[in-house]
């Protein structure tokens, strides 16, 4: 449904780390979990603002905010822990001969599509 974005290669993501790339004017965390799960978030807490990739993970999956300690799962967007209680957005991954991508649709899209809920 979306764009596939190329992000970078796998060796420019550090292992239980993060890269941050812009698309357009959304900034993106891409984390790699060990050597071969990659997963892609917004890289702003839902609480405030803070970049998530400057976070630490609290568990293998789980990415605490930097600013106010909120946790979000990094493969569902879902916010797990106060302050926050909104998630973030996710975008798939794929990965082709070690190039990373992340699958882009620019919000107005989305809302079209009927994937964002107006609020």
């Amino acid at each position: 449904m979306g764009e596939w974005i190329r992000v970078g290669r796998k060796e420019e993501i550090p292992v239980n780390g993060a890269k941050v790339v812009m698309v357009e004017d959304s900034r993106i965390a891409v984390f790699r979990v060990g050597e071969d799960e990659f997963y892609a978030i917004d890289d702003v807490c839902s609480h405030d603002e803070a970049s998530l990739s400057e976070g630490w993970f609290a568990d293998r999956y789980v990415i605490e905010c930097p600013r106010h300690g909120a946790w979000f799962d990094i493969r569902t967007g879902k916010a797990l822990r106060m302050p926050a209680v909104y998630p973030v957005k996710t975008y798939a991954v794929k990965i082709e001969d070690d190039e990373v991508f992340v699958e882009w649709m620019p919000p107005e899209a989305e809302e079209e599509w009927g994937i964002r809920e107006k609020g």
